[in-house]
């Protein structure tokens, strides 16, 4: 990741606190700082990212997945939602179907300057696999963006911060993950 764009992009931002809690988004906050947090750091991805793109990202990201939150009837925590729509008491809400929405609509948009990829974290553990989404500047790698969750805290609250210091999840490109699931699967078979 461009740090140091990061860096300068977040001094620029009003914001009480520690640093950390300015890069790492833990749902905290007002809905205004919130969007000038995600779009300084969606902008301060290369020099080359537009920040009128980076703005309408984090409006896209920061409020449909509530009005999505509503539609699915999220009134629980996301493992305990999982169940209900795993039993079929919910229509949707499983971290993947989050990522997919926010991917098609983000892919809607027809960004110029930014690239979306899809990630996956947890899928060699026991615990339960998580899908996700993540921005980066038009060309650069996956690691080198943000990771754009809005299952992880709930109510689709969205989760945002750098690939590769997310506290909680190591994220695989979506594409190797199959490809690892594919040649472990062809061992079984023979």
């Amino acid at each position: 990741m461009h740090r140091r764009a990061l860096l300068a992009g977040l001094a620029a931002l009003p914001l009480a606190g520690c640093g950390a809690s300015a890069v790492v988004s833990t749902g905290g906050g007002t809905a205004d700082q919130r969007q000038l947090e995600l779009t300084a750091l969606i902008a301060a991805l290369g020099p080359e990212v537009d920040r009128g793109e980076a703005a309408r990202v984090a409006q896209i990201a920061l409020t449909e997945p509530q009005d999505w939150a509503v539609a699915w009837g999220m009134t629980d925590p996301p493992i305990i939602h999982n169940m209900k729509v795993n039993t079929g008491l919910r229509p949707r809400g499983l971290c993947r179907e989050w990522a997919d929405d926010l991917e098609a609509r983000m892919r809607g948009e027809a960004f110029r300057t930014l690239d979306w990829h899809r990630a996956i974290a947890n899928h060699d553990r026991i615990s339960i696999e998580h899908s996700t989404l993540i921005v980066s500047a038009k060309g650069a790698a996956m690691e080198e963006g943000l990771v754009l969750d809005p299952w992880r805290l709930g109510m689709g609250r969205l989760y945002y911060g750098p690939v590769l210091d997310d506290p909680k999840y190591v994220w695989v490109a979506r594409q190797e993950v199959f490809a690892f699931k594919r040649a472990r699967d062809a061992r079984r078979a023979q």
